[in-house]
């Protein structure tokens, strides 16, 4: 089968011929027909989240066929999770000691078949196609898990609009809150996306906004957001790191993170989070931004999210057509 594999930190990746995986008894083979591209594959590529295992083939946003149900399915990050230690027991799996992720320590779906653990496969309703649900595979349910931790709060802010935020502010407004949008001061794309999906209010990421927020959601992964999004938050509000790998962030005063203010990070998703999802969205429809590519430009997708040149989310088709 056709794969791009990372074999050097840093490199390109290689398009390879390597053999079918040959799944295990409690596996099923999945044919791959489009895999989602994703913040973290780009770290991991880079080097700034490190894999022990190399050579490997990235990618954890897959929608394929089940080779042994024939039903459309989908696989996610959270590939599989011990079940015995204290987080799982505790119902906190998205913490497990011993989890392995799909495209990380296990092969992933920047390939033509890829093996998963047959309690981490999700079964996909027809109500998106493979291309427009590759990208809720993690920016959708991760970012939900996010969202959660907004609990009631009614006026948000997000900080970087990609993949992500752009799916999480459709439910957002359906739900009835306001969503303030802090983007690159460059990236007008992003804002012009932004506003279209019905932003109260757009700006640089470097502004102070215009109203008190209740909660904030930091997407992007420069650590420097992190005081920035506080200065906006009102007393009592919360402000959530989202991704996998951020930046440092720079030392603040005390007094922005005073008045009861609290800071949060978001782990992994478990995957009731991920079911809570998909069940949400068939009462939710949303309006995806896709740029697509071909499995051997897989190298040209992650440049253009690296360099910023990506609105939205991008799929690599594999056995998908557009």
């Amino acid at each position: 089968m056709k794969a791009m594999v990372l074999e050097e930190i840093g490199k390109p990746l290689q398009m390879k011929d390597v053999p079918i995986p040959n799944p295990k008894e409690d596996e099923h083979l999945i044919r791959v027909l489009a895999c989602g591209v994703c913040r973290t594959d780009q770290h991991i590529i880079d080097g700034e989240i490190v894999t022990k295992k190399l050579p490997l083939i990235p990618g954890h946003q897959i929608v394929g066929i089940d080779e042994t149900t024939k039903k459309l399915v989908g696989v996610a990050w959270l590939a599989k999770t011990c079940g015995s230690c204290a987080y799982c027991i505790e119902e906190q799996e998205n913490l497990c000691d011993h989890a392995l992720f799909t495209g990380y320590d296990l092969n992933g779906g920047y390939a033509e078949y890829v093996v998963a653990h047959k309690d981490f496969i999700y079964p996909l309703s027809d109500s998106y196609s493979p291309i427009e649900t590759a990208p809720l595979l993690c920016s959708g349910m991760l970012g939900y898990r996010a969202y959660k931790m907004l609990g009631e709060a009614k006026r948000v802010g997000f900080y970087g609009f990609g993949a992500a935020a752009h799916i999480l502010i459709q439910i957002a407004k359906a739900q009835g809150k306001e969503v303030f949008v802090f983007t690159r001061q460059d990236d007008v794309e992003a804002a012009s996306l932004a506003k279209n999906l019905g932003a109260t209010w757009v700006g640089s990421s470097l502004e102070g906004s215009p109203t008190p927020l209740d909660a904030a959601i930091i997407f992007a992964s420069d650590g420097k957001l992190v005081p920035q999004a506080l200065k906006n938050v009102k007393k009592g509000g919360v402000v959530i790191c989202a991704g996998i790998h951020m930046s440092d962030i720079p030392s603040f005063p005390y007094e922005i993170l005073w008045g009861e203010r609290t800071l949060k990070s978001v782990a992994n998703l478990k995957r009731q989070d991920a079911e809570e999802f998909l069940a949400l969205i068939e009462h939710i429809p949303l309006k995806l931004q896709i740029t697509t590519y071909a499995l051997e430009d897989t190298n040209k997708a992650i440049s253009d999210l690296r360099d910023g040149h990506l609105t939205g989310a991008a799929v690599i088709l594999i056995n998908a057509k557009e």
